[in-house]
């Protein structure tokens, strides 16, 4: 009887230190696509003030086009990194896109105006980007280079402020 207690006192013990414990988020990490790109699915969204952006016409940039939720923790804690990521860049050519999925113009603003996004804000209001460019988990974020070839896909929240997420981008960006 006193081994048994011994036992569940010890498996008590054990299961409490684990909870107690934080969970480790696994780093999201880039997959870059063959040979030197593919061509990337047409994007022609509006941005918050009804304007059309086509990515075709970003040639010559190197563009990072992030999708994302304002429901969605890990799309809100990406945010400020992506904001000095593309403050640091802008002057070398760098877009970021935040494609936002299936919500209303005034639910964006309003989330803008709690979590402010300095980067340009697209609309999927029918999720139809999503599903052509096969997004699965969000955030997703892709990466085009300047002649607009598809290189990298990362899926999942991202340390924007480290170095080997930036990597890829510095490298395009050369």
């Amino acid at each position: 009887m006193r081994a048994s207690l011994r036992t569940l006192l010890l498996a008590a013990a054990s299961l409490l230190a684990l909870a107690a414990t934080p969970a480790v988020q696994a780093q999201a990490s880039w997959v870059a696509f063959s040979g030197q790109g593919q061509p990337p699915m047409p994007l022609l969204l509006d941005d918050l003030d009804g304007k059309p952006v086509d990515l075709a016409s970003l040639k010559g940039q190197v563009v990072l086009v992030n999708f994302w939720a304002t429901w969605c923790d890990g799309c809100k804690a990406e945010i400020p990194a992506l904001n000095r990521l593309q403050q640091r860049f802008k002057d070398r050519k760098l877009r970021i896109l935040g494609v936002n999925i299936n919500e209303g113009k005034a639910r964006i603003k309003q989330f803008t105006q709690r979590i402010p996004v300095q980067y340009t804000i697209l609309r999927d209001a029918d999720s139809v980007a999503m599903k052509a460019w096969h997004v699965r988990i969000m955030p997703t974020t892709f990466l085009i280079d300047k002649q607009g070839r598809l290189r990298y896909e990362l899926a999942g929240e991202a340390d924007w402020d480290d170095p080997t997420i930036q990597a890829p981008v510095l490298d395009l960006l050369k």
